[in-house]
């Protein structure tokens, strides 16, 4: 099958290929992401902030607000994790909006309870327990990795969505460029998880920041998340890119030009 050809509409459309030193089928990949993810969902925030360099809450909300989320939206934030995503889409939705959160892990809504008004919900971003057309703006915050199947995601972002309403996923992406993939890699997988804290804290930083590692490198091509986007409907799926290595992917259901920067989607 051409590159630049959408898949099958049946065909799995899984992000990052099989990391078999960690799962060996699907199964075992959900065990393994939901286990890590409770176990550390205690200090996520920690070591969010040591990645950022404290600077995550302002990059998430300028984002956000890139992508035109606005007061009074109704919100849906996917793989919301500890609410980082969503801490800021309720600041900018405000009292007269509405922000809901989702993801599969009960140790990171746990964490994630103690925000002030938005309704957690526990359920995988393939198999959203929502209305059709019930949300203005759907956002999704560094866990496309982290799903089994892009176009099924994409498909039901889509659905949730009412018409010209705004999906805007936030993802890492490997830098082109060996030299800073290597930093990259070096900082993440060395540096965090040494300025973590004590022997414990430690260990699990550097189990988590080499997981996201691997992830980072074997995920599929911006192209790829951009042909899976279009495949799902989006008519004109767009990418933009912060620092080399920031991807936001912006599309609107039903309007053929959303406002970003943009990238042409083969094909």
């Amino acid at each position: 099958m051409s590159a630049k050809q959408p898949p099958p509409p049946n065909s799995p459309t899984p992000p990052i290929r099989l990391l078999d030193h960690y799962w060996s089928d699907e199964r075992s990949r959900r065990r393994f992401v939901d286990d890590l993810f409770d176990r550390t969902s205690g200090d996520y925030d920690r070591v969010e902030r040591l990645l950022a360099f404290g600077t995550g809450s302002r990059y998430r909300r300028d984002a956000l607000r890139r992508a035109g989320l606005r007061p009074g939206m109704r919100v849906l934030d996917i793989a919301t994790g500890t609410g980082l995503v969503a801490r800021e889409a309720l600041a900018l939705a405000g009292p007269a909006g509405m922000v809901v959160g989702l993801d599969p892990s009960a140790g990171m809504l746990e964490q994630a309870s103690h925000l002030e008004s938005p309704l957690l919900i526990r359920a995988f971003g393939e198999r959203l327990p929502c209305r059709d057309a019930s949300f203005d703006f759907v956002s999704m915050g560094f866990g496309l990795r982290h799903v089994a199947d892009l176009g099924l995601l994409f498909g039901e972002i889509r659905r949730v969505l009412r018409p010209g309403g705004t999906a805007c996923i936030l993802e890492l992406t490997r830098p082109r460029s060996r030299a800073s993939a290597a930093v990259l890699r070096t900082f993440m997988t060395k540096l965090v998880p040494a300025i973590a804290g004590n022997a414990a804290r430690r260990a699990e930083a550097r189990q988590l920041m080499a997981f996201y590692w691997d992830t980072i490198d074997a995920c599929v091509s911006p192209e790829a998340v951009l042909l899976a986007m279009k495949g799902a409907g989006f008519a004109s799926p767009a990418r933009g890119v912060v620092l080399g290595m920031f991807s936001e992917y912006l599309a609107t259901n039903g309007s053929p030009e959303p406002a970003t920067r943009r990238e042409p989607v083969p094909g």
